[in-house]
């Protein structure tokens, strides 16, 4: 069920990006940006743990978003080993389109739910979350 869950959002989500012009990047690339929204010039082992995205999946994606002008990478200044990712202007302008993409969606998500109704499922897939993490961790 979580599987067709995450399936039919990513349609809905894919359309509602359109409806809104938003045509520069998927929602994949969304969920990274959506972050760096949060946190600007981020290490990339910062991004992938707040992402949940494996190392070389976000490598990827990465490089494709520098290429369509929505990253850029930078050295640290304290450890040149690491590289950091920063916003362009171009993706900090699309920021307030994706948040009313955001909460259209989380309107179509939460139609019909009580405000306990959602706390409590929010609870249980943190839970969800948490414990298929510390089972990764210990593989």
């Amino acid at each position: 069920m979580i599987s067709q869950l995450s399936q039919v959002q990513n349609r809905i989500f894919e359309k509602l990006l359109k409806k809104y012009g938003i045509d520069d990047f998927n929602g994949p690339q969304g969920r990274i940006l959506f972050v760096l929204w949060q946190n600007d010039d981020l290490a990339i082992s910062a991004l992938g743990q707040k992402t949940s995205l494996s190392k070389s999946t976000l490598t990827s994606m990465l490089e494709r978003m520098e290429q369509q002008g929505h990253i850029k990478r930078n050295f640290d200044s304290q450890d040149r080993r690491q590289i950091r990712i920063t916003l362009t202007e171009k993706s900090k302008s699309l920021h307030q389109k994706y948040q009313a993409v955001s909460l259209e969606m989380n309107r179509i998500f939460y139609q019909g739910f009580s405000c306990e109704a959602i706390d409590a499922f929010e609870k249980t897939l943190a839970k969800i979350l948490d414990n298929l993490k510390q089972y990764e961790r210990g593989q």
